[in-house]
């Protein structure tokens, strides 16, 4: 049986790490788990000429929208989110998943983060969708979503607005951070651009990078005394869900988490 992670670039992605301790952790010595660097306009060639041993695959930018577009079911938090993270072979077909709001929502709560009155979002892209489910579901009533450019914010407001939390768009530019709660998605290149916004002890700060780490941002939050929780957790278990779609077994939670401790410290 075989597996892998789809993306591009998709040369630093710790998910083999994770899927390959599974498997032996499980004795599924017959799977297998690669990583394929394929862009979404290649995402529907490639599906359609699989064999059946092709079990599942984690989906990473820039295929997530297209996961969705190619896949012959999808379930109903993909379909809102119009992104998907996970391919899983059923009968029907190929099935959409989306794992990333479990794995957002679990770094949040491993943050101390149990329930949310307001929270704000720094980005509008697939990850930042998952983010808006993941406060939703954690009670928040109110979210700011902070962009650079508030045309592109679609997706995270038509998301909040279909689960029924306000929201409001706040320009990056002279932008305020008055909820506790911040969830920051933007990449690495762009960090720079949000170092100088009001941070505060009192904030709670997820990161959603994990390579590198620490961010200059999570440094930041971190020297003026705020919590700080990064995204090595949110791979780490919605990895862990993946595992369990694509194998139909628990996910053995313990090898996975060593085998990722030290990869981190290996790099």
């Amino acid at each position: 049986m075989r597996a892998a992670v789809l993306g591009r670039p998709v040369g630093h992605s710790l998910s083999p790490v994770l899927h390959r301790a599974a498997y032996e952790a499980l004795g599924l010595t017959d799977w297998t788990y690669d990583a394929l660097d394929v862009g979404a306009e290649d995402l529907p060639v490639l599906l359609a000429g699989l064999g059946e041993e092709w079990r599942g695959f984690s989906v990473t930018m820039p295929c997530k929208q297209a996961a969705v577009d190619v896949a012959d079911v999808v379930e109903p938090l993909p379909r809102l989110l119009h992104a998907a993270n996970t391919l899983v072979r059923t009968e029907a077909g190929w099935r959409a998943e989306n794992t990333d709001v479990a794995g957002i929502g679990m770094a949040l709560q491993l943050a101390g983060v149990e329930q949310v009155g307001s929270a704000a979002i720094i980005g509008a892209g697939g990850t930042a969708v998952a983010a808006a489910v993941a406060v939703a579901s954690l009670g928040a009533e109110h979210v700011d979503v902070v962009v650079r450019d508030p045309l592109r914010t679609g997706d995270v407001t038509r998301v909040l607005r279909t689960l029924g939390v306000p929201s409001t768009v706040v320009p990056l530019d002279g932008g305020v951070l008055d909820a506790p709660l911040i969830v920051s998605t933007v990449p690495v290149g762009a960090q720079a651009g949000i170092l100088d916004l009001p941070w505060r002890a009192e904030h709670t700060l997820l990161d959603v990078l994990y390579d590198p780490w620490p961010t200059a941002l999570s440094d930041r939050v971190t020297a003026l005394g705020g919590t700080v929780a990064g995204g090595l957790d949110v791979l780490f278990w919605q990895a862990t869900a993946q595992v369990e779609l694509m194998t139909g077994q628990p996910a053995p939670i313990g090898a996975m988490r060593t085998a990722l401790d030290a990869a981190v410290v290996g790099r």
